[in-house]
Order: structure tokens, then sequence, then C-alpha cells
């Protein structure tokens, strides 16, 4: 499926490393270490330092991260909802909301 406009110039790698400064500055703001942040979750502190310096990170330890931080509910409503920006594109997530396989 092509979109018409396409309006997100956001990279992956400029939104792994908002995602990396996100969790560093909700940690500080609680006054966690590394360490103490990777006792709570249980990702090691070098892991914890690596994202926070490179932006990369496995999906389960970051969702470890944010549930210790107290971050479960966004984690959930991530992709929760479909997005649109057109009629047509509407019409196609309704028509095929109850999908179980994609197409061919």
């Amino acid at each position: 499926m092509s979109y018409l406009y396409d309006f997100n110039i956001d990279t992956a790698e400029e939104l792994t490393a908002t995602l990396a400064r996100n969790i560093q500055q909700r940690r500080l703001e609680k006054g966690l270490s590394r360490e103490a942040l990777s006792t709570m979750s249980g990702v090691p502190a070098s892991t914890i330092a690596k994202f926070e310096q490179k932006h990369t990170i496995a999906l389960t330890s970051y969702v470890a991260l944010a549930k210790a931080l107290g971050y479960s509910g966004d984690i959930k409503h991530l992709l929760a909802e479909p997005q649109y920006s057109t009629m047509e594109e509407l019409e196609t997530i309704n028509r095929n909301k109850n999908r179980k396989r994609g197409r061919q």
C-alpha cells in the first residue's frame, strides 16, 4: 500500500535516539543509577549504558526498562489503535479488522 503523502521525516535512528533519551531522562528524574534500574528491571547495566549511548536494545529489554519505570500502560497502548491518513485507508482498515494473515 502506498501513501499519497508522508509527512513523517523521522528516521528509525532518530526515533530510537529519542526513546533512549526518554528512558535516560525518566531514570534520572527518579534519581536512579543504571545499576539501580538494572536491579529493578533485570536488564544489565551495560545494556542500559549501551542503549543510552548507542541507541540499540532488544525489544524485551526496552519493555523491561519501561515497565520498571512505571510505563507498562504506555507500552500496552503503543500501536493499539489503527492510524490512517485517508478515507480509503480507513475503509481498508475496517474491512481487514478480523484478518489473521496478510496477503500473499
